[in-house]
């Protein structure tokens, strides 16, 4: 059975604010939809990986070519958030998170 990929359309309506919180990460859930919305080729002005994105990716450690493919198997945010957290180089203490 094929996996249905669902995406937001981003040259509709933006991307979720990078102050949404996924698991206590701020922009992750904004990362997810721009990487989704990529996929899919409905990123509009919003560029997966920015620099914004970059921020998180440099706390935690982790490789967003990877995360993109994973997206790309059509994995919700739930099965996103427990593959960052397995895959973070850099563990980070629930108040690093929390700052």
């Amino acid at each position: 059975m094929k996996t249905q990929l669902s995406f937001t359309n981003l040259t509709e309506r933006p991307p979720r604010s990078f102050r949404v919180r996924l698991g206590g990460f701020v922009i992750l859930a904004r990362m997810l939809d721009k990487g989704r919305a990529t996929l899919a080729k409905k990123n509009g002005e919003y560029k997966y990986n920015s620099g914004t994105d970059q921020h998180l990716v440099r706390f935690l450690g982790f490789d967003p070519e990877a995360l993109l493919k994973e997206l790309a198997a059509g994995k919700g945010d739930g099965e996103i958030l427990g593959w960052v957290q397995a895959h973070s180089k850099i563990p980070r203490a629930p108040w690093e998170i929390e700052a």
